[in-house]
């Protein structure tokens, strides 16, 4: 990066600080002169912001390597990034299960925490399970609250900006809840509240089966599915936040509804009642004849619910995650359909983060805000990020 010249002192401190502590992150560990020639920065400047970001808590000397010290003269000083300088959260809020990931600044996953949830519970007893869990992974952790610098959450349903659920079906009470405010009375850093598919898909281009592409498709393919679209690797939220919500295209008057497609009784289940189609996905494993139907139900219209998306979006990769993430065949009846209706068909996937995927698309998504904190100067951030 060029040394930039006149202008705001101020400015150019926090773009040299910026620059600085981008390099440092992005190595294990370096010299001052290491950090000069990656920056472009002058030795003396560089010494400069080491020193204000050491001053910080963000930087430290690294203690020299046990060859190093042992050879004659005194080695170069050497700084490192300090990861553990502060800590993030990324919880899921899910229709059967709560579930907080605990990571350092580097998205280091220092611990984890599971609680059970009643399908039926209501929006209270939802969050004190959460908050239960949240307080013992910390306990665990040795990690005060006050360590935390931004929350990332992930949960069913369209969201507002402002982590408002302005809709959702798949939980009780859950439909005009202040959510990202209700969260925020527990924390004192910033609370970021997403979709559940929209974080998902955020996973998987982080640490998943979409590590490397930029336009990629996940589909959280539940009773209702929902999907989550990254175009040029940004995440596509639609206008209002409810873009992906294909387990709405049942209401264009197709026919059977999502509740009808995996029935085995001629009833349909009950909109909640995952752990019915988790049974039904068991029994067509069995072979059992009627759940073999529901699950060829499921899979078509999935593979229809895809295919309009893909049509729509161009993906260059489509994720699969969710209850059918767990089906054996549910790839090929895709790729065929795709194959047929798509001028360019996708490559097709499972996930390959199973249960962790909203959770941790939620931990990437306080890492972005921290990263935003840490290398943005007046909104902008600044250049050679390292690819993640």
């Amino acid at each position: 990066m060029g040394r930039l010249t006149g202008g705001d002192p101020s400015l150019l401190r926090r773009i040299n600080s910026a620059v600085v502590l981008h390099a440092l992150r992005a190595a294990d560990r370096a010299t001052l002169t290491e950090i000069a020639r990656v920056t472009g920065l002058s030795r003396p400047t560089v010494e400069g912001v080491v020193e204000d970001l050491a001053a910080a808590g963000l930087v430290v000397e690294a203690a020299p390597e046990e060859n190093t010290a042992r050879r004659q003269g005194r080695p170069a000083r050497r700084f490192r990034f300090r990861a553990e300088a502060g800590h993030l959260l990324g919880l899921e809020i899910g229709t059967r299960r709560v579930t907080a990931l605990l990571s350092d600044l580097d998205g280091r996953v220092l611990g984890a925490q599971d609680r059970d949830v009643p399908e039926t519970a209501p929006a209270d007893e939802r969050l004190e399970r959460l908050r239960t869990a949240i307080a013992e992974l910390l306990r665990r952790a040795g990690v005060p609250r006050s360590s935390l610098r931004a929350v990332g959450v992930g949960t069913p349903g369209i969201v507002e900006a402002d982590g408002t659920v302005r809709l959702s079906t798949a939980l009780p009470g859950w439909t005009g809840l202040r959510l990202g405010a209700r969260l925020r009375r527990s924390f004192k850093c910033p609370v970021l509240v997403e979709n559940d598919a929209n974080v998902a898909a955020v996973a998987e281009h982080w640490k998943g089966a979409a590590t490397g592409c930029d336009d990629v498709v996940f589909v959280l393919a539940g009773l209702s599915p929902g999907a989550g679209s990254l175009i040029g690797g940004r995440l596509h939220r639609g206008f209002g936040g409810a873009a992906g919500e294909i387990g709405a295209l049942h209401l264009l008057g197709r026919g059977e509804t999502p509740e009808t497609l995996l029935s085995t009784t001629g009833r349909p289940l009950h909109p909640l009642d995952e752990q019915a189609v988790t049974e039904v996905f068991a029994l067509a494993r069995e072979g059992d004849p009627r759940a073999l139907a529901a699950v060829d139900r499921f899979v078509q219209r999935l593979v229809q619910d895809v295919a309009a998306l893909v049509l729509a979006l161009d993906p260059e990769l489509v994720v699969i995650g969710g209850l059918a993430a767990g089906l054996d065949g549910v790839l090929e009846p895709l790729r065929r359909e795709l194959a047929r209706c798509c001028l360019r068909p996708p490559q097709v996937a499972l996930s390959s983060l199973g249960e962790a995927v909203v959770a941790t698309g939620a931990l990437r998504l306080a890492l972005d805000h921290v990263e935003q904190q840490l290398f943005a100067v007046d909104g902008t951030v600044t250049a050679r990020r390292r690819a993640r």
